[in-house]
């Protein structure tokens, strides 16, 4: 998710969950425990775990083995109508800059032979989330930023919470039966395969899914391949759920890209014009996102950090993820599709405390954006 969302978000994200930073703990011998935001560690000298608190302020910590991860503390509260608060996920692959030891991802599909993984789950009761195994694809081969394309599965839920999107039908993947939604979450393109019944323990093919999706018309045999993950969206607590042993296999016959600088955003085609109004307690802001491009821009993710002493209050136009330090603003339904020399604006106001000054940097789906 999202990630955003869902796997998204210092930013959209993630998830998705849900536009996201990382901090390095190094590699994982001992159990290694996680609390930091968007921290993360390598596992087995060829995967990533990522805590990606991302959709709330509250407290979030994860246990690392040499196999997997536990949540042992998850403290935030999610509407069920809504986002879930968080993605912690161990993955293969690259997510946000940040690519997983020896990685051959990104690669094009129509070079991929074989994408076999294995994932063991332990469930809880009690707390209201999904246990998602994400697949992440592009267009192009991007190590950065917000993918275009989100394959979920679904291997469990818990609550009244479903799918971005609609349910358009059901499928048989790998001999189980799977109920299917589409939709968007304002950054990407989602496919979601409902399990019917909890599914605790599978190895199976992530190609039946890609290969799915492509007859649906979503993506085609030039996209990427980007990450494969494996995580849980909690929505309402979540300690004590685990990934217990994941694996994913990438088979191809094709180059991979040569890597980018993961020190260096790449730079979008945008630019931000920042115009504040402050007091001696607080402060109104209004954004403006201009794409100076030549190509549209469906869907984006703002990413800014506020200065020490600020908070939002309030906010119109966007969907504010965050009150203070790291925020990600997404666009809403109305005001998603930016062409060619098009922009959009949206603002917020807040709390103030000590002297008022503007964000240093913006990041416009995951690449830096010029500050007018």
């Amino acid at each position: 998710m999202r990630r955003a969302i869902r796997a998204v978000a210092a930013a959209l994200l993630l998830a998705a969950a849900g536009v996201t930073p990382f901090v390095l703990a190094g590699p994982a011998q001992a159990d290694t425990q996680i609390c930091e935001q968007y921290g993360s560690t390598t596992i087995g000298g060829r995967y990533v775990v990522m805590n990606n608190r991302w959709g709330t302020t509250a407290e979030q910590c994860i246990n690392v083995t040499g196999t997997g991860f536990a949540i042992t503390s998850q403290q935030g509260v999610g509407s069920t109508s809504g986002a879930p608060v968080s993605y912690p996920a161990v993955y293969y692959g690259c997510h946000y800059t940040n690519c997983s030891p020896g990685t051959d991802l990104p690669l094009q599909l129509s070079a991929i032979n074989s994408v076999t993984s294995s994932i063991t789950y332990k469930y809880v009761s009690g707390a209201t989330y999904d246990a998602a195994y994400d697949i992440w694809l592009d267009p192009t081969p991007k190590r950065d930023g917000v993918n275009a394309m989100e394959i979920m599965i679904w291997f469990n839920r818990q609550g009244s919470i479903q799918p971005i999107g609609s349910p358009v039908g059901t499928t048989t993947i790998g001999g189980r039966s799977w109920e299917v939604w589409r939709g968007n979450n304002g950054a990407n393109n989602v496919i979601s395969y409902v399990a019917p019944s909890p599914v605790t323990s599978w190895t199976f093919s992530v190609l039946d899914f890609i290969n799915d999706t492509k007859n649906r018309g979503a993506v085609t045999s030039s996209w990427y391949l980007t990450s494969i993950q494996a995580g849980f969206e909690p929505w309402i607590g979540g300690g004590g759920l685990a990934v217990e042993n994941f694996s994913a296999t990438v088979n191809g016959g094709g180059t991979p890209p040569p890597p980018s600088d993961p020190t260096t955003p790449p730079t979008a085609s945008c630019r931000v014009t920042y115009a504040a109004d402050s007091w001696s307690n607080g402060f109104v802001a209004n954004v403006t996102v201009a794409n100076t491009g030549s190509s549209p821009i469906n869907g984006w993710t703002l990413g800014f950090t506020l200065p020490a002493g600020q908070a939002v209050t309030s906010s119109w136009n966007t969907t504010l993820t965050g009150s203070s330090g790291a925020i990600t603003a997404r666009n809403v339904g109305y005001n998603g599709s930016l062409a060619a020399g098009a922009s959009t604006s949206f603002g917020f106001q807040g709390t103030l405390s000590g002297t008022f000054s503007a964000p240093s940097a913006f990041t416009l789906n995951g690449a830096a954006c010029t500050k007018a």
